[in-house]
């Protein structure tokens, strides 16, 4: 896992909904910033991907920048290429940018290792920005009953928001592998 106070990892990827290419520079200066690793065809995004809109929406005048990345070999999964991403990002009414890792480099810097994967950093505009969070949306899974809150990301961002410090006690995300290209695995997994 990616370590707490761990600068944010630069990335330069296309944006599948307007075609642009997007920087961790070019974000506007937030007090946070959430990079969510998420993609099309996982039933662990499925069952979150209206919370994650609402995340959007509900943040949206707030000093947060949000990105969602996706990372998932289309060599293995054409279902998760940039074309479906935008068919998703529009369905669901996503107001953030929607990044594709092609080379999956991006998912390597962060250590993602499932979709869906959320890292919360802190800011005010720092270059640096130290990840404060790692863990789960909440515990709502496909199948186990329990409402999707965002209740643990969201406590999270209202503490960085506030300038308070994160709940240390964080649970790590559960989902589905990244589907890595043949041959392109990390070796963070031994």
């Amino acid at each position: 896992m990616l370590a707490l106070s761990t600068p944010a990892p630069a990335f330069s990827l296309p944006n599948v909904q307007s075609g642009e290419m997007l920087s961790l520079t070019d974000l506007e200066p937030s007090k946070a910033l959430l990079v969510m690793f998420i993609c099309k065809h996982c039933p662990f995004v499925k069952h979150i991907e209206r919370e994650l809109a609402s995340l959007g929406r509900d943040y949206q005048a707030q000093p947060l920048a949000i990105v969602a990345i996706s990372s998932n070999s289309v060599q293995t999964h054409p279902q998760d290429g940039p074309e479906q991403l935008k068919v998703q990002a529009d369905e669901q009414g996503f107001n953030f940018p929607y990044l594709f890792d092609s080379d999956q480099a991006v998912a390597k810097a962060y250590s993602a290792a499932c979709t869906p994967d959320f890292f919360l950093f802190a800011g005010d505009a720092s270059p640096a920005w130290p990840l404060a969070y790692r863990g789960q949306l909440d515990d709502s899974r496909p199948g186990n009953d329990k409402p999707v809150t965002g209740r643990d990301l969201r406590r999270a961002i209202d503490a960085l928001l506030a300038g308070q410090p994160v709940p240390q006690e964080q649970q790590p995300s559960i989902g589905c592998n990244i589907k890595w290209t043949p041959g392109n695995e990390p070796d963070y997994f031994g």
